[in-house]
């Protein structure tokens, strides 16, 4: 060490060094997902947000995983592309067993929880909050784990503003024998909540449902709105005083 990186107070750099991600810098926002009849329904905008800014109007953040599972991120998008690329992994080296048998949505979430408690552990942890959800011999599984570990199975999940806007309308309207346009109507209210909430959701949607047959994914859609609303046009109206 020589003796300005002394008075600097500085190490020399190493090849050894490395770098944790502070914060996410392209992020998705909330993902939806509830149990219906026949299996799962889930939802996410198509936004991808650089700050506050809208950048990207078009990324897909439900992706089917191996046979029996569909999974959901909001957060930082390279990440989910991280995640997406060790499920890869994953679901190759159990195909090669060739043994009839495939890893079920319970086995996938269980390595999802141990993935980002790990990362959690090192300080480096995936910025993502993830839903999983699955249709195997007739079970249905829905999940959410996010980025430090913490996780849990219910009958309906959200991540990012959905787990404040939308699932108390979940627990008002959700019930177990929900048919599929059922279904899809709650999620598309909760979105419609959402679209006019928050910043960083952008009127494009993608929805997949899973079942036992196998994962359909629709065409991205956008639903019709109306801004005309007192309370959009003038905001602070009535307001005067409330300091």
């Amino acid at each position: 060490m020589d003796h300005q990186e002394q008075r600097d107070g500085k190490l020399p750099s190493s090849e050894d060094d490395s770098e944790r991600t502070l914060y996410p810098y392209v992020t998705g926002t909330s993902v939806l997902a509830i149990k219906y009849k026949d299996g799962i329904l889930m939802v996410a905008d198509m936004g991808g947000s650089y700050g506050s800014t809208l950048r990207y109007k078009s990324v897909e953040r439900i992706k089917p995983i191996g046979k029996h599972s569909l999974l959901g991120a909001s957060g930082e998008l390279s990440d989910f592309q991280e995640i997406l690329r060790y499920l890869d992994e994953l679901i190759l080296y159990d195909n090669m067993w060739d043994d009839g048998n495939s890893l079920g949505p319970k086995e996938v979430f269980n390595y999802l929880t141990r993935v980002m408690y790990n990362r959690r552990n090192k300080f480096n942890p995936l910025w993502n909050s993830l839903v999983l959800g699955g249709v195997k011999n007739g079970q249905k599984y829905l999940g959410m784990v996010s980025m430090i570990g913490v996780h849990f199975e219910d009958n309906h999940v959200a991540t990012g503003f959905g787990n404040h806007l939308a699932r108390p309308i979940f627990r008002e309207e959700w019930h177990e024998n929900m048919s599929f346009e059922d279904g899809v109507k709650l999620l598309e209210k909760c979105m419609k909540v959402l679209l006019y909430r928050d910043r960083s959701a952008v009127n494009k949607l993608q929805m997949a449902k899973i079942t036992e047959e196998g994962v359909t994914t629709y065409k991205p859609y956008s639903l019709r709105t109306h801004w005309g609303y007192s309370a959009f046009e003038n905001p602070t109206v009535g307001a005067e005083g409330s300091w």
